[in-house]
């Protein structure tokens, strides 16, 4: 029931903030489920601007790039804002750093979870059903479900954990850089290599 209400009173947030599925999840974790609380924590963290800004259009930003390892380990990383004035800001090339330092240390398969392949996802939770074999069908499905959320966090670089700070996601890491930027910022694509290995089979088509 608990997770019920939660579900219904995220939604009531996206409706009444226009904030995404994660943000308004952080926002009432953080306010104890209070609506209005959530809302003005997602104004304070600059959330409910940049969701406004969503629909504009990034077609100005840089490609950044990271080496490591002793040039056995390089990362190309599209990130996009709307001007060409921001693209060349030190906070913008700054950021586009931080997110290619981020994919070279954590390897991520996507930029976020909507790009990943529904066949994949499927056999993930095949995987953790058969995991949690035996115990009751309930039980079976919030397992599943709470191991898949845990896959997407691993895999899908905006729902990674930031490796400087582990508190705010990469996706928070960004709403607060297009709040201060004031433009909205797009993380577009990667690609991430590795010596000896096949490159991220996943990464380049991201938001093609």
């Amino acid at each position: 029931m608990a997770n019920e209400i939660d579900a219904k009173k995220v939604k009531e947030l996206r409706e009444k903030t226009g904030a995404g599925v994660m943000d308004c999840k952080k926002a009432l974790a953080e306010t104890n489920g209070d609506l209005d609380k959530a809302a003005t924590w997602l104004r304070e963290k600059g959330v409910l601007a940049a969701a406004k800004r969503a629909d504009r259009v990034a077609s100005e930003g840089a490609v950044g790039s990271y080496i490591h390892a002793g040039g056995k380990l390089g990362v190309l990383i599209e990130i996009n804002c709307e001007s060409d004035f921001v693209a060349r800001t030190e906070d913008f090339q700054k950021l586009v750093k931080e997110l290619a330092m981020q994919v070279a240390a954590t390897n991520p398969r996507v930029v976020r979870r909507e790009e990943l392949a529904p066949d994949l996802i499927e056999q993930e939770r095949k995987i953790y059903a058969a995991q949690a074999e035996g115990k009751p069908a309930a039980v079976v499905g919030k397992i599943v479900d709470g191991k898949i959320e845990k896959f997407f966090k691993d895999v899908c670089l905006l729902e990674q954990a930031w490796v400087r700070d582990p508190n705010i996601t990469i996706n928070e890491l960004v709403t607060q850089a297009s709040a201060k930027m004031g433009e909205k910022v797009d993380v577009r694509r990667f690609v991430r290599f590795q010596l000896g290995e096949q490159s991220n089979n996943s990464a380049p088509a991201a938001s093609e």
